[in-house]
């Protein structure tokens, strides 16, 4: 739907010189851009309780943000105002196909889709993130400054929960119009105000730091009972000081905890469960009755049958020695490794049809997994709906 095209750059030649090295501006990156939802469509969104939305106002540079749900729109006034609406792809299905055409970056990297709607001056003011980010102008147009990581930048909190960054120095300087795209790395200082009314769509991609990686490690270890094993000190000799903590024990502890992580199927189970736990909720519609296997399997040797993900889904898979881990929304699934094409049709394509997966010839536990997986709503069947 979306053809991506990054001015005269081959999608390696961009990973080489400025995936997470230098900021991009991309012209008509999306060439005859048509919006996937409109401003009321938006609002709509922001109106839900389970979509996370808020409201971000700058008149005469007195910042407010408002959270949503919103059961009506004062705040969002005819200038200097923002109305954001995270994880759209969760719930708009036009507006998730976005999200395909930077596919070329890993799934597991990609976090969500964030769509912004200001009146003219509107923005959420100079800030600094620490994740990638492609913003695409829809509709109107929105100035832009853009500069290079600079750690003596300092940070302040313009209220609780707005954080922005101090004058910087822009490399790029410009007004984004329906199609263009700015690509920002981690760290680049940068600010938007609309020019007019626009639309702005904003990719993100998780990057999580080691304190948010030990600790749902730590809670899997937990919830799995794995890590029994205690200390043990077999070969102790009495020593001149009771109170010292020798390096020799300080490295036996270490060794203790590493264990766990050296533990191949303990980490690889975790890592395939937390990468794909999606950080929204998502628009789930459990299928009643429910299917059975025997179903599926007859809707599989129709050829007609198009099965479509649900936006927001996170999958991805990894080969272990004996078998293929499937991980689907934060839930692991074992496959056999015959069954390894017809995973990566489940995890490298949002769509695909039934002859294609009957080519690869699944097993009954994948058949069983993908029945699980359509009564759940996380695939259907296009022709059904």
């Amino acid at each position: 739907m979306y053809q991506l095209k990054i001015n005269n750059l081959s999608e390696q030649e961009f990973l080489s010189h400025f995936w997470q090295k230098k900021p991009l501006l991309i012209k008509q990156g999306f060439a005859n851009f048509q919006d996937p939802l409109d401003a009321n469509e938006l609002a709509g969104l922001a109106m839900e309780e389970s979509i996370e939305s808020r409201i971000i106002t700058n008149h005469k540079n007195d910042w407010q943000t408002h959270q949503g749900p919103f059961e009506d729109f004062e705040q969002l006034t005819d200038d200097h105002s923002t109305l954001l609406v995270q994880a759209v792809d969760h719930w708009h299905s036009e507006a998730a196909q976005l999200l395909e055409p930077f596919r070329f970056i890993p799934n597991w990297r990609i976090d969500d889709l964030m769509i912004s709607y200001s009146t003219p001056n509107g923005g959420v003011g100079p800030h600094l993130d620490q994740y990638d980010v492609f913003i695409i102008q829809g509709e109107g147009k929105r100035h832009w400054r853009v500069g290079l990581p600079d750690p003596t930048l300092k940070q302040f909190a313009q209220n609780k929960k707005l954080l922005q960054v101090e004058a910087f120095e822009a490399v790029i300087d410009c007004i984004l119009e329906p199609g263009d795209i700015l690509y920002i790395p981690p760290g680049c200082p940068h600010e938007g105000y609309a020019v007019e009314n626009a639309l702005n769509y904003s990719v993100g991609f998780r990057a999580p730091n080691q304190q948010d990686l030990l600790s749902s490690f730590a809670d899997h270890i937990i919830d799995t009972e794995s890590g029994q094993k205690r200390y043990t000190d077999h070969n102790i000799t009495l020593r001149k000081s009771k109170g010292e903590l020798t390096n020799l024990e300080v490295d036996k502890v270490k060794t203790l905890m590493a264990a766990l992580l050296e533990n191949d199927d303990l980490f690889k189970q975790w890592l395939g469960s937390t990468l794909s736990q999606p950080k929204h909720e998502m628009d789930l519609a459990p299928v009643e009755p429910p299917f059975t296997s025997e179903q599926i399997s007859d809707d599989l040797s129709n050829k007609e049958a198009v099965f479509e993900r649900l936006g927001g889904t996170r999958a991805i898979y990894q080969q272990l020695d004996t078998e293929v881990l499937l991980s689907v929304n934060g839930e692991n699934y074992a496959m056999p490794l015959t069954d390894l094409a017809a995973v990566k049709l489940l995890t490298d394509h949002t769509e695909f049809e039934s002859s294609a997966l009957n080519l690869t010839n699944p097993s009954l536990v994948f058949t069983q997994t993908f029945t699980t997986l359509i009564n759940e709503g996380v695939w259907f069947d296009i022709n059904q709906e």
